[in-house]
Parts: structure tokens; C-alpha cells; sequence
């Protein structure tokens, strides 16, 4: 009897309960996805993120992707004036 609840802990004990297995596995996917979002998807934007979102599009505009012959790519000032990253 000793024998068998020795092997019953070391296989239950190497996996561990039903909870921690899950735990487990949500934290695989928490580390691939990354956490949840709880907020609510159905609201009016602030004028605060207005104003950020107009500052990204205008960042976002400067630039453009440029490809090479071999297929990789980089960005680069659509300003010809501006050098620092060609």
C-alpha cells in the first residue's frame, strides 16, 4: 500500500491539481496574448484621445516604407531634406 500512494504522489505532485494546471495554461497564454482587456469596447472617445489620435496619424504620415531588391524593408522621412535615417 505504502508503494502505491508513494507513485500516486509523484505523479500527482509532479503535474499538481486540476487549478494549477490551468493556471498554468492561462499563463502561457497571458505571456503569448498578454493580459485581458476588461474595458468596455463601446464608448465615446475623450477629447484627450482626439487629440493623441490625430498626433499618431501626422507621425505616422512622415514616414515611408522603403523595399530592397532582396524583400526586406525600412522606413525613411518622406521629408527629402531630412538624412538622419538614410
Amino acid at each position: 500500500m505504502g508503494k502505491d500512494s508513494a507513485a500516486g504522489k509523484g505523479t500527482a505532485g509532479g503535474r499538481g491539481n486540476a487549478s494549477q494546471r490551468f493556471m498554468r495554461a492561462t499563463g502561457k497564454l497571458r505571456a503569448i496574448f498578454g493580459p485581458a482587456n476588461r474595458s468596455s469596447l463601446v464608448h465615446e472617445m475623450t477629447e484627450e484621445n482626439r487629440q493623441l489620435l490625430a498626433r499618431r496619424e501626422a507621425e505616422s504620415q512622415q514616414w515611408e516604407t522603403v523595399r530592397r531588391p532582396d524583400g526586406s524593408t525600412y522606413v525613411v522621412s518622406k521629408n527629402p531634406d531630412d538624412k538622419s535615417l538614410r
